[in-house]
Parts: C-alpha cells; sequence; structure tokens
C-alpha cells in the first residue's frame, strides 16, 4: 500500500519580493535538511500542496523539479514524490573552526596595502622565494582552458618536465596551417560577441587609477566587494570579503592552495577522468595522485579512501562526463571530509550556464570551513582576462595569502579594477545573460542532432559521447580531415583510460559551425 504523504507545516508569501518558486524550495530544503522532513517520506502532490498554499499548480511543479534536478527528492512511478536518501549536515558549532592541519605563523591581514615581512614558523612552499628564482614554462591548461590551450605560469615553483613547447594533448589534432576548422573541443568560450561599449568603458576607468605600489596578496577590496555581492546572487554563497582572494584563474589558485596545505608524499584525490590541471598541480608539489572514480553524476563518495589530505571535485558539471553532484550526495561528501578531516576543493567552473532548472548552489555554501571554492572569468568571459578568485574560511585564506607573499604571487591591478567596473555596472550579468541563451541555441543544436547518444548536456559548454575504445581515435583523425577538430578522452586519465568516447565542446564554434561539424560527428559515428 502506498505510503502515506508528509503534512508540510510550510507557507509562502504572496506580498514578498521572493518569487514564490523559490520561497516554496527554499523551505522545504530547510524542512529536509533540519529533519522536519525524513529521509524517504511521501510528499504531497502537486496539485495538493498547490491547494493547501493556495497557489498555482505551476509554482509547486517548478519548485518540485527544481528540486528534483539539485537531487533532494526521488520519483517512484505510479507513487509520488519522495524525499531523497541523504545525510544530514549539522552546521559546526561557533568557534569550532577547524585548524586545516597548517604549520604557519602570523598571516597578513585581508584589506592590507602590503603583504609585510613573512610571519614566523611559515613553512615556505616549494619554490618560494623572492620570485626571482622561480622557474616559468609553458604549464598545460594554466589559462584555466580545459582543452588544449597553454598559458605561461610564472610564480609557479613546477616540477620538471614542463618545458619546451607544448604538444597537442592526447585525443586531439593541431589544424594544419591555412586551414578553416571547426573547432569543437572543449575549454573556450565564445569570446566574439560581447559589449564594446562596456569593455572600452571599464578599462578607460581602470586606466584612470594610478598604478599600485605594493599589491594586497587578497585582491583589490573592491573587486572582493563586488565579488562577494556576485557570489551571494549568483551561487547562493553567503560570504564577504574576508573570505575572497582574488587570483589569475583556477590553475593559480589551486596552486596556491595546494602550496599552502600539501606537503611532499601527502595523498591528492582528483576525479578519474577528471581535469589534468589538477593533477599536474598536486603532482608538482611532491603529492601522491590518487584517482578517485566518477560516475554519470559526479564522483563516487562511497569509494574514497580515508588518508586524503584534499579532493578536487567539479560538482557544477563533472569534467568531462558532465555530470552534477546530486545534494545527498554532497552530504554524504561533506560527511567523509568531516570525518577524515580532508578539505575538499570545489572548482566551480561552468556554474554559470544550465539548460534544465536554476543552478545548484555551491557546494562551499553546505560547510564553509571544510570546502575551497575556485572560480573564474575564463568561461563566463574569457580566458585571456586572467582573473579568478579562491573563496575559503578566513583562517586558511591568511595562509594561502602568506604563501602568495612567499611566491611574489600577484593578479594584475589594472585588470582587476577592469573587471570591478564590470560588476559594479552589472555589465558582466548582463553579459552571462546573453551568453546563457546563446549556448542554449547551441546545445539545443547538439541535442538534436545527436540525441540520446550524449550525456553531461544540462549544464556547460560540452557534452559527452561514450563510444567503443577501439574507434576514438579513428574517429577523431577522420574529423580532422573534414575539417572538424575533436577531444576524445584519454588525456582525462591518471591512469589506463575506464571511459572512452569524445569530448564535444561548443562555446568558442558559431552556431552554424557546431551544427556543421556536429552533423559531421553523427555521420561519422553512423
Amino acid at each position: 500500500m502506498p505510503r502515506r504523504s508528509v503534512d508540510l507545516p510550510i507557507s509562502v508569501d504572496r506580498g514578498a519580493a521572493t518569487a514564490l518558486v523559490v520561497q516554496l524550495g527554499d523551505r522545504l530544503r530547510t524542512a529536509m535538511r533540519d529533519g522536519t522532513l525524513k529521509s524517504g517520506e511521501r510528499l504531497p502532490s502537486t496539485r495538493a500542496l498547490a491547494r493547501q498554499l493556495a497557489v498555482s499548480r505551476t509554482v509547486v511543479t517548478e519548485a518540485y523539479q527544481q528540486l528534483y534536478a539539485e537531487g533532494w527528492l526521488d520519483g517512484r512511478h505510479g507513487s509520488g514524490t519522495y524525499v531523497a536518501e541523504m545525510v544530514v549536515h549539522v552546521p559546526p558549532a561557533a568557534g569550532s573552526e577547524p585548524g586545516y592541519g597548517l604549520r604557519y605563523g602570523d598571516a597578513p591581514e585581508p584589506g592590507r596595502g602590503d603583504a609585510g615581512a613573512p610571519g614566523p614558523g611559515f613553512a615556505a612552499a616549494p619554490g618560494a622565494g623572492d620570485g626571482r628564482d622561480l622557474g616559468a614554462g609553458p604549464v598545460p591548461g594554466a589559462g584555466d582552458g580545459r582543452g588544449p590551450g597553454y598559458g605561461l605560469a610564472s610564480g609557479y615553483g613546477l616540477a620538471s618536465g614542463y618545458g619546451g613547447a607544448p604538444a597537442s594533448p592526447a585525443g586531439t589534432t593541431r589544424p594544419r596551417s591555412g586551414e578553416s576548422m571547426i573547432d569543437l573541443r572543449p575549454g573556450q568560450p565564445w569570446v566574439r560577441d560581447y559589449d564594446q561599449a562596456a569593455w572600452r568603458r571599464a578599462w578607460r576607468r581602470a586606466a584612470d587609477l594610478p598604478p599600485g605600489v605594493s599589491p594586497d596578496p587578497y585582491g583589490l577590496p573592491r573587486l572582493r566587494e563586488a565579488l562577494a555581492e556576485h557570489l551571494r546572487r549568483t551561487r547562493a554563497i553567503p560570504v564577504g570579503p574576508e573570505n575572497i582572494m582574488i587570483t589569475r584563474g583556477t590553475g593559480s589558485g589551486l596552486d596556491l592552495m595546494a602550496a599552502t596545505v600539501l606537503r611532499p608524499g601527502d595523498r591528492a584525490g582528483v576525479e578519474e577522468p577528471g581535469y589534468r590541471v589538477a593533477r599536474n598541480v598536486f603532482a608538482a608539489r611532491g603529492a601522491e595522485i590518487v584517482p578517485c572514480p566518477v560516475d554519470e553524476d559526479g564522483v563516487i563518495v562511497d569509494g574514497l579512501p580515508g588518508d586524503l589530505r584534499v579532493l578536487y571535485t567539479t560538482p557544477a558539471h563533472q569534467y568531462p562526463l558532465g555530470g552534477r553532484l546530486p545534494v545527498p550526495r554532497r552530504e554524504r561528501l561533506l560527511a567523509w571530509a568531516r570525518r577524515t578531516g580532508a578539505l575538499v576543493v570545489e572548482d566551480d567552473y561552468d556554474a554559470e550556464f544550465r539548460y534544465d532548472v536554476a543552478p545548484l548552489p555551491a557546494l562551499h555554501g553546505l560547510d564553509p570551513e571544510r570546502v575551497i571554492l575556485l572560480g573564474t572569468l575564463s568561461k563566463s568571459l574569457s580566458p585571456d582576462v586572467g582573473v579568478g578568485w579562491l573563496v575559503a574560511a578566513p583562517l586558511l585564506l591568511a595562509a594561502v595569502a602568506q604563501t602568495r607573499y612567499d611566491l611574489a604571487d600577484r593578479t594584475s591591478g589594472p585588470v582587476q579594477q577592469a573587471v570591478a567596473v564590470l560588476l559594479e555596472k552589472g555589465d558582466l550579468d548582463r553579459h552571462l545573460r546573453r551568453m546563457r541563451l546563446e549556448y542554449a541555441r547551441r546545445r539545443a543544436a547538439v541535442v538534436d542532432i545527436l540525441g540520446s547518444r550524449i550525456m553531461g548536456d544540462t549544464a556547460g559548454l560540452h557534452v559527452m559521447v561514450e563510444l567503443p575504445a577501439h574507434t576514438v581515435e579513428p574517429l577523431v583523425e577522420a574529423a580532422r580531415d573534414r575539417g572538424v577538430l575533436l577531444d576524445g578522452t584519454t588525456r582525462h586519465h591518471h591512469g589506463p583510460p575506464v571511459r572512452h568516447g569524445l569530448v564535444i565542446g561548443y562555446g568558442s564554434a558559431s552556431l552554424a559551425e557546431v551544427r556543421r561539424g556536429v552533423s559531421v560527428i553523427a555521420q561519422l559515428i553512423g
């Protein structure tokens, strides 16, 4: 016999500025998190709850759809809607901030105009010094691109083997000189459609300010203020400028974090398959790389070892499979981190672009003491801007700021000023709204042509098509011969490949090019 649905003691306020759908979703999440609604309990039907709240059925349906997408709810055919199995998160008590296992002395304070002298007792990070003795070589992905783009990472103490001209990553091909190719490799946004007037205005205002003398290791206070407000609105993260450091991108922030918390021999978990730059950064800091299996939803928490120092994960859009980590699994991941003492590094790339429902709240918002969040303008604006952010608890952020001082690492002041103007004037928000519509059209074209063969299409700027292992490389070569550049999955593995197929990016090609290129793929797959 079907279980009787629970009576929900909730209400919504028609006079509030917040939309009814958002209010209802928030109240249901709160009820599930505080135990008012327990795992496995059946929710009222959309019609019944709409009648109880005196709202339209559409309001309840949309709220349920959002919660389904986030993983809070399970649907059982012919039986109704149920609360998903989850671990309820209990926030740490006030004053119980974790020590993170760091070995540091005093750290620079947020907002200071200079870093000051290094505090006593700081353990110098690998390659630390005055910045003049640090190697600088071409590092794969230093510009935050997840495709075959390369950037120069100065100020990094890098492991050997990064020098020399970058070669094409395995599974990708370079266009022949003079060829006009359709580039469907992942990792690059569309940069040919932006508000030129807003762009020029931002740089004029930045140019009006005098150059700085002693950079703040946390970044420009003005930009951190604007970014805190942006993250509160777009990612549901209640942070202030004291939680934010402005970096040169995801790779930069990840390396600063790794130099702060890792010591040679520490074990660092990376999704498998996953972002190779994370593996490179951790290896360069002397860590032992531990591949952590993923499935269509993201990292598999039940299989995580208990001795990891850090775990790097991409919960908003797993790279490269494209899954998004459901809320119940996020709760289990945080429970694992608190139990083992590990730090979770959340790469929030692609979080701005969702095509089914609203973006899922950031993992950092569920446990700001245990999760370090990395973000970047690489996808939302351009990799060429070279601005990202690291969000963490103040104690940990102070230690990272000291590491940054030791490494003589900094983000360009004029660039920070220009980005601050884009945020303050709302120009970045308007750009994101335009690009969501543009990318949605391209994503729809990919879905229309490839249909059910794709996975990971609900977010981001790429999808994946799984194929038999022996067909991938011949297909990549055949596509290149027909003018289409593709990326295989081999290079995204640390060990022997376990998932095989194509990672198809639709960010940097026009809508017409996406249609032509994906049609070629469909013909080759058959």
